[in-house]
């Protein structure tokens, strides 16, 4: 049976606990099922293809997971492109959300709080509705997106604007359970499936390289933990090179991953038009950078005229995707110098850019 546990003193944790309340790090889940392929329901078009691996059970769901895998070029250099912007609700978060609110609904929760910059809380809205739970999320008041606001209270999300909105959120979550996606451990889980998905649709195979945005890291930590998991049950014969893009503005990893330290350092934020991913300080910054030294990985930084061309050129080719998500594929030229020319990569498209059409255009 999967435990909880904290990743710093090694207490075990409740199903409801955000973080470790006796340090106060982070959690996961330790124990999980091993991966095996016999057990994947290949009738099911989502995620819950691999329920056998995930212990959560599914109560609801919008059919998340299963994103296309499809080949782009750019500039002469090629790459297979994960759209997890075709989510339900436009973004990457939809897994997370999923094994954490059908993990918390067993739990018997009504009421769920979040923080987020839109995606997060976007996504926490529409499956608190169909779980017939609550849900109230904290966006930051000076940087949040109006659209991403909008979508929020669209799909019965209630906004809470604050100028100081993680200290907000600790407070409110002494009170109501906090469906954190940087915190619950079952974030990540969820994450896991998009490289076993990722897996199937290369034949059976894991890719060279696999490429994300990473803010709080959840999906790059995902598909690590899941090719780790496909190499433990003996199905990889190697780990994918993980490599980590974050903006220029707010780039923790980079600078630990080049100082070769063991946690990112604090900064303070500059300007970024990926507002995604503008996090000083990552929950599980250290796991990530573990991450990247583990699997021959790297970190790289991208400014802002890079990312605003690789998100043009990417519309142009048809994938409508946001800032965010273009930091990856503004990236690929040094992704390409670094890995070679022939190295099969994978580049994840994280959010959708329908979320911020008819937005003014952020300052470069």
């Amino acid at each position: 049976m999967a435990e909880i546990k904290c990743n710093e003193c090694r207490q075990s944790a409740g199903p409801l606990d955000w973080r470790c309340q006796s340090c106060g790090g982070s959690l996961d889940l330790v124990g999980l099922p091993a991966f095996d392929p016999s057990s994947i329901h290949s009738d099911d078009f989502s995620l819950w293809r691999y329920r056998a691996m995930l212990p959560v059970e599914r109560r609801f769901s919008l059919g998340e997971g299963l994103t296309p895998l499809v080949p782009v070029e750019l500039d002469g250099a090629d790459f297979q492109a994960k759209l997890e912007f075709l989510n339900p609700t436009g973004s990457f978060k939809d897994r997370g959300t999923s094994t954490v609110l059908n993990h918390l609904a067993a739990h018997g929760v009504k009421d769920v709080i979040d923080n987020s910059s839109g995606n997060a809380g976007a996504s926490l809205a529409a499956f608190a509705g169909i779980a017939g739970m609550s849900a109230k999320v904290f966006v930051p008041a000076a940087t949040a997106v109006e659209s991403k606001k909008r979508l929020i209270r669209s799909f019965g999300g209630e906004i809470m604007e604050s100028h100081d909105y993680l200290a907000d959120v600790y407070a409110a979550a002494e009170e109501t359970t906090y469906a954190s996606h940087a915190w619950n451990p079952y974030f990540v889980l969820g994450q896991q499936t998009a490289a076993w998905e990722t897996w199937e649709q290369l034949g059976l195979r894991a890719p060279d390289a696999v490429a994300t945005p990473v803010g709080h890291g959840g999906l790059f930590l995902g598909f690590y933990r899941g090719f780790q998991a496909l190499y433990d049950a003996g199905l990889i014969e190697k780990l994918p090179r993980m490599i980590a893009v974050q903006s220029a503005g707010v780039d923790p990893v980079v600078r630990g991953w080049e100082a070769a330290l063991r946690i990112p350092p604090r900064m303070k934020p500059g300007p970024s038009i990926a507002d995604g991913i503008l996090v000083d300080a990552p929950v599980r910054g250290a796991q990530i950078l573990r991450a990247l030294y583990d699997s021959e990985g790297f970190a790289l930084r991208m400014d802002n005229a890079a990312i605003e061309s690789a998100r043009q050129s990417m519309h142009t080719r048809g994938f409508m995707i946001e800032a965010t998500s273009a930091v990856t594929a503004a990236a690929l030229p040094q992704i390409r110098e670094r890995i070679g020319a022939e190295a099969e990569l994978v580049i994840a498209f994280t959010g959708s850019g329908l979320k911020n059409l008819g937005a003014a255009p952020a300052p470069l």
